[in-house]
């Protein structure tokens, strides 16, 4: 993993009279230049996330330009869940979309093939500190309230995003097959899916961009959505882990 920048560069960015953006993977910390053409994430680009093949060479950009800081997705195939830290506002960042980063703190989580990746953003004198409105509808930014779920639908979830809620100093998991989440709950696969296609129909009726492939048809990265979504809003925490352990309520 590769990238540019240091905390020179922070200090550089608020001599310039441009709010200091930082961005953190895996612990390690980029300043993009407000200066140049754009900090590239991806497979080969500013900062090298992982060689992944299933990831875009140069996927998601953060710029500089009319005097705010914006990301946004170069890819063709690849989305990425964007939210307030605090999960209260989110965006879901299509192919060929940008948004401004507007808050304080952002997180930003995208998937490709089997593996999950998040990125932690940090903008000093951020125009927005609270969460408030929709200001990004046009890339399908939502305000959603806490969906009311049963106990064996929230398990689903939680079997789901389990690695997601462990993990420990990184920033990169790989998201069950439905196959071993089903055996995590000790259900059968078909059982599985059928409760997977309830969540997922309820969130979409909800506003949930991603979890449908088009009129009635499923897409068919919704596992990954489904946990983007769900760690991103906070729909369910590591707090919530030891429901994976109750007996369902069928």
């Amino acid at each position: 993993m590769t990238g540019t920048g240091t905390g020179d560069d922070a200090g550089a960015q608020a001599a310039a009279g441009v709010a200091p953006l930082a961005v953190e993977f895996c612990g390690e910390w980029f300043y993009p230049d407000p200066e140049g053409p754009g900090f590239d994430v991806g497979r080969d680009a500013d900062l090298e996330v992982d060689d992944n093949p299933y990831l875009h060479r140069r996927f998601l950009r953060f710029v500089h330009e009319g005097g705010m800081w914006w990301l946004v997705n170069l890819g063709s195939r690849l989305s990425a869940t964007v939210s307030q830290a605090g999960g209260g506002v989110q965006s879901w960042l299509s192919p060929g979309s940008r948004l401004p980063v507007v808050f304080p703190a952002t997180t930003v989580v995208f998937t490709a093939g089997p593996t999950t990746y998040e990125l932690a953003v940090h903008l000093d004198d951020a125009p927005y500190a609270a969460v408030g409105g929709d200001p990004q509808d046009e890339v399908g930014a939502t305000t959603i309230g806490m969906p009311s779920f049963t106990l064996s639908q929230r398990q689903l979830v939680l079997a789901l995003a389990e690695p997601m809620l462990r993990r420990e100093g990184t920033s990169l998991v790989e998201i069950p097959s439905s196959q071993a989440a089903a055996d995590r709950l000790g259900w059968a696969t078909t059982r599985f899916n059928r409760k997977l296609d309830n969540v997922c129909d309820k969130l979409d009726r909800m506003g949930v961009k991603g979890l449908r492939g088009g009129p009635g048809a499923l897409a068919t990265n919704r596992r990954a959505r489904l946990v983007e979504y769900a760690v991103a809003s906070r729909l369910v925490t590591s707090e919530d882990l030891p429901l994976l352990d109750l007996p369902d309520d069928g």
